[in-house]
């Protein structure tokens, strides 16, 4: 049997998750060894020993996942724990959290910092699938099959905003829309919710215009300003784009070589981190590129090939939900490097710095390969 396993297992997944890891943590280390002495007077290569720390704590998350049997989460106990968790941690964020650009994102555990909305990403991708899966007699039962995981989606996506952060708050609720589509539900229980969505905008506007200085405060507005014309406004708001097509322009087709980013060197203001593409556009040109967009499609691409080849409903809406995080996400990122949509600070998927990032999307793909897993040994071995 555990032969039979094993050979069921998608080792290109797996290969294409480490190769994304060991590629971005030569981009941290070329791109933060700068940032690391001249900023944060450290260690020229702090940064890139903290990732590597990441990335074996996160491989230790991928196996246990990808070894746990993913159908043990559709469990009302484990569920309860999980929503009433991620609940409570980002109770704990609005009194606890440590401000870091305007946002209270992070919880301090002595040398360690969490982010848990990062985590209520996966929460809800658990949650809405397994609710919708167990709904599907009546999926289109508007009180019994639809409301109830859109409830926590709200609940959850405004805990987020109130940080504020309301791009991972974006991120999640996209995420649930993903997973609503592929749930069966037909179109008609669909727009109700679209219209229902609406009716509470419009109850909530009030609320909104009230609170518009602290909701539209001036880095906000500034990230618009320096997006709609970054030229005009170079020497502020737009600073960091014009910074970032500096480094995408110079690095042209073929890259100036490996560590000779002219832009690390203080002009882009997070090079490791939201703006690392930009690095590696720079370095390695067209190549560099390749590698990520490349490696991050494949796995997006597998990951809905997955959701086809499922016949079992939860597992179909995980796949489905994790394969739209990952590609919403580098989207959203390489969307702001690029400057078609304002910059939001959201993190290249395997490749940017960080642990709670890296350590969720860990899991999640480990899940993804778990699913993979058994729907290709139930199709070969159980005819």
């Amino acid at each position: 049997m555990w032969k039979k396993i094993i050979r069921s297992y998608d080792y290109s997944l797996i290969a294409a998750f480490f190769l994304l890891c060991l590629f971005g943590l030569m981009m941290i280390y070329s791109a933060s060894s700068v940032t690391a002495v001249q900023r944060y007077e450290v260690a020229s290569d702090y940064f890139y020993n903290k990732q590597k720390i990441h990335i074996i704590a996160a491989s230790v998350f991928f196996f246990a996942a990808a070894l746990f049997p993913y159908k043990a989460y559709k469990n009302s106990k484990f569920l309860f724990a999980i929503v009433a968790g991620i609940i409570g941690m980002l109770v704990a964020l609005m009194i606890f959290g440590t401000i870091s650009n305007n946002a209270r994102s992070w919880i301090r555990f002595g040398g360690m910092n969490l982010q848990p909305s990062e985590f209520a990403k996966l929460v809800i991708i658990i949650y809405m699938s397994a609710i919708y899966a167990k709904k599907q007699k009546y999926i289109n039962s508007f009180n019994k099959g639809v409301t109830p995981p859109v409830i926590l989606l709200v609940f959850l996506c405004t805990l987020i905003a109130a940080e504020p952060d309301f791009g991972t708050a974006f991120i999640i609720f996209l995420i649930g829309c993903t997973i609503i589509i592929s749930s069966g539900m037909r179109f008609k229980s669909m727009w109700k919710l679209v219209v229902l969505g609406l009716m509470a905008a419009l109850v909530l506007s009030p609320l909104i215009l009230l609170k518009k200085d602290k909701i539209f405060t001036e880095e906000k507005i500034s990230r618009i300003t320096g997006y709609l014309d970054p030229f005009e406004h170079q020497e502020g708001d737009g600073y960091h784009l014009v910074n970032s097509y500096l480094a995408i322009g110079s690095g042209g087709v073929t890259g100036n070589g490996l560590g000779q980013s002219v832009q690390k060197l203080g002009y882009l203001p997070e090079p490791h981190t939201d703006f690392i593409m930009a690095v590696i556009s720079e370095e390695l040109g067209l190549l560099g590129v390749f590698i990520v967009i490349g490696g991050l499609s494949f796995i997006v691409l597998k990951g809905i090939y997955i959701s086809i080849k499922c016949q079992d409903p939860f597992g179909k809406m995980m796949a489905v939900g994790i394969s739209s995080m990952i590609a919403i996400q580098a989207a959203i990122n390489l969307g702001g490097v690029t400057g078609l949509i304002p910059i939001t600070g959201v993190p290249l998927p395997l490749i940017s710095y960080g642990g709670s990032s890296l350590i969720l999307l860990s899991v999640s793909l480990g899940v993804l390969v778990n699913i993979s897993m058994f729907t290709k040994y139930e199709q070969l071995y159980k005819k």
